[in-house]
This record gives structure tokens, sequence and C-alpha cells, in this order.
């Protein structure tokens, strides 16, 4: 249907739809999600402890709820599910935008309206994708994806630190409730998937601990840590380090971002034609490296350059990774999607564990030595 020379066959419909409408998804999290954890360890009263148990019941929940969701889907639909995740995602932020009035109140709520948000989102998200990309093209379609969010995350990280310096959290909060319903759109287009979950609760949970798909479960709950200490932890620790100035957060994320969107479509290009599995074990190697780096930074100028390395390394790791996990998940045929929630299930419990840990090891050494338990997580990812 759509092709450019980028690409060896044409994109299909389904991927269009799912492209467009996940790019405003990252186009509304691009306004906060860099800044969400600072808000919670704002409204938390800066205790870091609250934020991360707030991720960690997030979590926990989803976990919990997973198989049965899985089940209900069968129901109500991949394709409405999609749909109606727009917004539960809109409701999200309305409740998290609220914490500032009652932490205790609007914590329970965004938490549960989260659970919701991920049931109806992911496990669709995840099948489709598997199902519309092309086989031939995986690796280029997952790096177009990743290198389109790039672009938006550098401006965006330095437009949301503008409107957050001049007029607060809320004119950001409303503009991404916004953005997350318009993704609805063009998820209206998208073809039908004829799935069925066929897994009941309890053989799910056998499934997931069986020999066979040890590996794939063991390389998401590592890929699944080391995001939750790259998303949650290291945004906090930057704003402290610079005082809590947002537009030099904003403005220095931005940077590091702007030099991974050509290398991000280089790195797709010959993630179909070299062994993945090679590019994924030195990508990983790389990027240990740069969470270890991260332990020493004390300045703007060393959190740019430990960050733009970090953001080189993460691109060889990130696309083989993805793409290697497409493949397999495409591989299973008529149980891509039970295979997606043994996925899902990996990346739920790899994050609440790498965050208790990363509990113990903020309160008593500091935020900064966290990094380690990221280091150690991306190097797991090569069980895959």
């Amino acid at each position: 249907m759509h092709k450019f020379h980028y690409l060896n066959n044409k994109l299909s419909s389904g991927f269009v739809s799912l492209f467009s409408g996940r790019m405003l998804q990252f186009a509304a999290n691009g306004f906060i999600g860099l800044f969400l954890p600072i808000y919670l360890f704002i409204n938390f009263n800066f205790q870091i402890k609250y934020v991360l148990l707030w991720y960690v019941v997030g979590h926990l929940l989803y976990l919990v709820v997973l198989p049965i969701g899985a089940q209900f889907l069968n129901k109500f639909g991949l394709r409405r599910s999609l749909r109606v995740s727009v917004f539960f995602d809109a409701l999200v932020y309305v409740s998290i935008f609220m914490i500032a009035k009652d932490p205790v109140l609007y914590s329970i709520i965004s938490l549960f309206l989260l659970t919701f948000s991920r049931m109806s989102f992911w496990l669709p998200f995840h099948v489709d994708f598997a199902k519309f990309t092309d086989k031939h093209d995986r690796g280029k379609e997952v790096s177009l994806i990743w290198a389109t969010k790039s672009f938006l995350g550098i401006i965006m990280p330095i437009i949301s630190a503008y409107l957050i310096t001049y007029y607060g959290f809320n004119m950001v909060f409303i503009i991404a409730i916004l953005l997350y319903l318009s993704a609805g759109i063009p998820f209206l287009a998208l073809p039908r998937t004829r799935e069925k979950f066929e897994w009941k609760y309890w053989e799910t949970i056998k499934r997931f601990f069986s020999k066979e798909n040890r590996s794939l479960v063991w390389a998401n709950m590592a890929n699944g840590a080391e995001n939750s200490v790259s998303m949650i932890i290291w945004p906090i620790f930057i704003w402290q380090l610079l005082d809590g100035d947002y537009a030099a957060v904003g403005v220095l994320s931005s940077l590091i971002v702007l030099i991974g969107v050509i290398l991000q479509l280089i790195v797709g290009k010959y993630t179909d034609i070299f062994n993945k599995r090679k590019l994924l074990h030195w990508g990983s190697f790389f990027y240990a490296m740069g969470w270890l780096m991260k332990i020493f930074v004390l300045t703007g100028y060393q959190i740019f350059l430990a960050g733009a390395y970090h953001k080189f390394a993460q691109i060889f790791k990130n696309t083989p990774f993805d793409t290697l996990n497409y493949e397999i998940l495409a591989d299973q045929g008529h149980y891509v999607d039970e295979y997606t929630v043994i996925k899902e299930l990996a990346v739920q419990l790899g994050k609440i564990l790498i965050l208790l840990f990363a509990l113990i090891v903020a309160l008593n050494f500091g935020l900064n030595w966290t990094f380690v338990l990221a280091a150690l997580a991306s190097l797991l990812v090569n069980f895959l």
C-alpha cells in the first residue's frame, strides 16, 4: 500500500494505522513523560520511595490481571480494545494531575485506570504489530517507529520544559490528554485481526515458567527492568543534579536524542542484513557500560556526554532486541497473542523486581548507584 526507498516492500495498511496512532501517543508522552516521575516526586513530598512504590503497584496490578484480561479481550476484540485504550490514557493523566490535590486518593484511582489502559493497549498493539509488519522489513519498520519517536523527542522536551517553567504542569497535562484522545482516530482504520487467547489463567502461569519459554522470559524481564531505571530514576536524578531547572533538563534531553535519529534508521537497515544476535550482544555490552558511566555524572556537560554515548549504544541494543522479539511472536502463528502475554508478564515482573531493589539501593547508597542494577539488566537481554 505505502512504499518508500528505505523499505524493500510496501507498508501494510495495518502498520500505517498503528504507526500513526502510536506517533500521536509519542507526542502526548513527549509533553509529560520525561517530567512525570519528577511531578510525582514533587507531589509525594520529595520522597523517592513513594514514587518507586507507585510504579511497583502499577506494574503489579497489571501483572496479576493480564492473563484474565487477555481472555476478556476474546469477547471484546483487539481492534475495539485499542480504540477504547485512548480514553483510559486520557483518564490516567487526569487522575495523575489530581494527585497534587489528594495524593492518596488519586494515586489509587490513577493506578487502577493505568491498569485498564495497559490492558486495553499493549496486548492488542503487540499482536497487531507482529501481524502487520513484513518479515523482510521488520527491523526497518521497528527503526521507523523509534526514529520518529526520537524526532519527536528532540522538540517535545524543550516545549514541555518551557510550558512547565512559565505556566506550570497544567498546560502540558491538557495538551497530553488531547493528543492521547486524538490517537484514537488512526486506530479507527485498523483492519480486523482474528486472534483468540486460548490459555486459561493457570496454564498461562505454567507456560510462563516453562523451560521452553525461559529465554523469552528472562530477556524481557531484563529489558523491562532496565527501561524502568531509564524512564523513572534517570529523569529525577538529572533534575536534582541540575537544581530543579526544567529548561536545562529539557534542552539536554533534546540534544541527546538529536544525535540518535539518523543513526536509528541506519541501524534498522543493517538489522535486516547482519546477524541480529551479534548486534544485540555488542549493543547490550556498550549500553551496560553507559549505565556505569552515569554513576559518576556530576555536571550538565557530563550528563550530555554520558547521555549521548548511551543513546548511541541504546540504538544498537533496542533495534535488534525489538526485531527479534517481534520475529519470535510472529513465528508463533495462531498463538501470537498467548506468547505476547508471556512477554508482557515478563516485562512487568522485571520492572517490579528492579524497582524494589532500586528502592533499597537508593535509600542506602543514593540514586546513582541504582544504575549498577540497570547495567546488569542490560547484559541479561542476551538471553533472547
